[in-house]
């Protein structure tokens, strides 16, 4: 792979630099908060050499795999500084879910390397000491197991960084209030029972919290940006953090910090409390939704539960129930590359097996599993029995960290006991029957589905509103104008209704109502976008009438939307209609300029590899 070249083409079809708020990435994923998400040219991205998939949610996340680090360096430099990119008041209209795992996953992705790695390290040293190549009471055993340890003590500090970053704040005056918390002679003064302006503080031990870290610099970050308003430019450098840090840490030790540690305890009561309720099976459901929640990115709502957990020592149901679902996902991947024909799919299997083997189960979801229905239902199925064998025997996880075959000492009880043994039973039944489960009903029907799917070749484009064509090129936005989200047509609307142009399926219908897609019968993928730049509009004026996953026929009412709203609030009403999927179509446009009629043939999409 050309990383480079890969990563210009990811800028490029993304909307470009000026399109991106907030980067990062995880163990398989570039991870972009996008100010306009339709934006985003999602056919293009899922063809661009080393890009397995791209999905949209809270982020827009563009799967690479192994090899996602090297893309990362690439990307970074070509989008440069992105803080001014947040000051143009432009916003992507979201449900509070969406904003929130967006925030979640800024705050805890970056810090899983390091609390994976702490994990490991200590797995390894009670397998030593297991087998007897360690004392536990050693002075190498002691470091070791301290260093091991570091990541989780000191989680409040690498939350808080993490924290201020998304909120573009002072990252390292954000930890250092954090920080304060975590001091030896804070830690000894709390179990004192102090008081503080005539308040008594309640003792709470801040090394592993995450909700205190949390709840702090989120006001630390109010407190910030006031303080920086009002005070003058020449004293902000110490005057700001010194205000800030004397406010946010009284604040915190009386108010925020027993509100998150209390917040944490409920959480982590909440999920126990429905573990216990549903009992062994509640292991065998959470593994059999896992393939849904990690292609969704929802897993990563259970990190703040886990954390909390691990502070008694272990946990006793997302680690033990991933332990299920990733194993299942290598001996489904495993049993397709056996038996398909197919050598690109075979390749691919056999490499997304062996990451799913060792607990990175991306690549198997998205290069097999999500593509193949009757592979997603082994591997739910499987995940789920391997979820009840696990729930029966009331398995352990001691290590924040990805089950996998290299972590499996994750599972070694210190005090003793069968835990280990019964992880690794629970590990054969989770890849023996995915294997099985899919070997029986994996169909290799790849030609088939190609034949289908190509069967209609040629398809009649009508105009999708009432209006003037123009030219694509003339339009007032370089992305649609430089057809990098697709090519087609532009129109501007003598009238606020959307029609379907062809017959076909509706794959995405944007929370704002500013844009839809739609997925006509020869395969082409057509993005509807009302105006430009009215996602700032935020829904208002705009009220579609279809959902995802809707029948369409030509002449079906799409969208209706407000013009005189949109031309109120001072935006270009344009509608572009673009073939997103370009490079595979070819676009004989009938009409170029004119009125035209939602009714009337405006161009015919053909696919340019048509079945002979």
């Amino acid at each position: 792979m050309d990383y480079k070249q890969t990563a210009k083409e990811i800028v490029a079809n993304i909307g470009g630099k000026g399109n991106v708020t907030h980067l990062e990435h995880c163990s398989t994923r570039l991870r972009f908060t996008l100010i306009d998400n339709s934006k985003a040219n999602v056919a293009a991205l899922e063809k661009i050499d080393g890009v397995m998939g791209v999905r949209q949610n809270a982020q827009t996340q563009i799967i690479i795999g192994n090899e996602v680090n090297e893309v990362y360096d690439q990307v970074q430099p070509l989008l440069g500084n992105l803080s001014n990119n947040t000051s143009s008041g432009k916003g992507q209209k979201q449900s509070w879910g969406a904003i929130f795992l967006d925030f979640l996953v800024a705050v805890f992705q970056p810090v899983v390397p390091a609390v994976a790695g702490g994990g490991v390290l200590k797995s390894v040293l009670m397998l030593f000491a297991w087998i007897g190549w360690m004392d536990k009471t050693s002075i190498t055993y002691t470091i070791f197991n301290q260093i091991g340890d570091a990541p989780l003590y000191f989680l409040p500090l690498l939350v808080a960084y993490n924290t201020a970053k998304k909120l573009r704040v002072n990252e390292l005056v954000a930890a250092s209030a954090v920080g304060a918390l975590l001091l030896p002679n804070m830690t000894a003064m709390l179990t004192e029972g102090p008081q503080l302006f005539g308040f008594t503080i309640q003792n709470i031990a801040y090394p592993y919290q995450v909700f205190p870290a949390i709840l702090s610099t989120l006001f630390f970050a109010m407190l910030e940006k006031v303080l920086t308003k009002y005070t003058p430019k020449p004293i902000r450098i110490f005057f700001v953090p010194m205000v800030a840090l004397a406010i946010t840490v009284p604040v915190t030790l009386l108010i925020l910090g027993p509100l998150g540690f209390n917040l944490g305890q409920l959480l982590a009561t909440a999920v126990v409390t429905l573990h216990h309720t549903l009992g062994w099976l509640a292991t065998g459901i959470l593994a059999a939704i896992l393939p849904f929640m990690v292609v969704t990115g929802m897993h990563k709502a259970m990190l703040p539960y886990a954390i909390e957990a691990m502070k008694a020592g272990f946990e006793t149901l997302y680690l033990p129930a991933s332990l299920a679902h990733n194993i299942s996902e290598s001996g489904a991947t495993f049993a397709v590359a056996l038996k398909t024909k197919d050598t690109k799919l075979r390749a691919t299997a056999v490499s997304a097996g062996i990451s799913a083997l060792f607990g990175i189960t991306e690549p198997a979801l998205y290069g097999v599993t999500i593509q193949h229905r009757k592979v997603l239902y082994s591997v739910v199925a499987s995940s789920f029995f391997g979820g009840i064998a696990i729930g029966l025997t009331a398995l352990k996880g001691f290590a924040l960290v990805g089950p996998g075959l290299a972590t499996m000492t994750m599972y070694i009880d210190p005090n003793g006991g069968s835990n280990f043994m019964n992880a690794w039973i629970a590990f054969a039944i989770s890849i023996v029957l995915s294997f099985i489960f899919t070997f029986i009903t994996f169909k290799d029907t790849a030609t088939e589905e190609i034949q289908d799917k190509t069967e209609k070749v040629e398809v009649t484009f009508v105009s999708p509103v009432d209006g003037e064509v123009v030219a694509l090129e003339s339009v007032n936005d370089s992305v649609f104008a430089s057809k990098l989200v697709g090519d087609g047509l532009a129109i501007v609307p003598s009238n606020g209704t959307l029609y379907a142009p062809v017959a076909g399926e509706i794959s995405l219908v944007y929370e704002t109502g500013h844009a839809i897609a739609l997925t006509a019968e020869n395969g082409a993928e057509i993005l509807f976008h009302v105006g430009i730049d009215t996602v700032q509009l935020q829904g208002k004026g705009f009220y579609p009438k279809v959902e995802a996953g809707a029948i369409v026929e030509p002449g079906d009412v799409l969208l209706e939307f407000d013009i005189p709203v949109i031309e109120g609030a001072g935006y270009d009403t344009t509608v572009m209609a673009l073939v997103t999927n370009q490079n595979d179509y070819e676009l004989n446009i009938k009409k170029s300029g004119g009125q035209v009629a939602h009714s009337e043939e405006v161009m015919i999409v053909s696919r340019k590899d048509e079945v002979k």
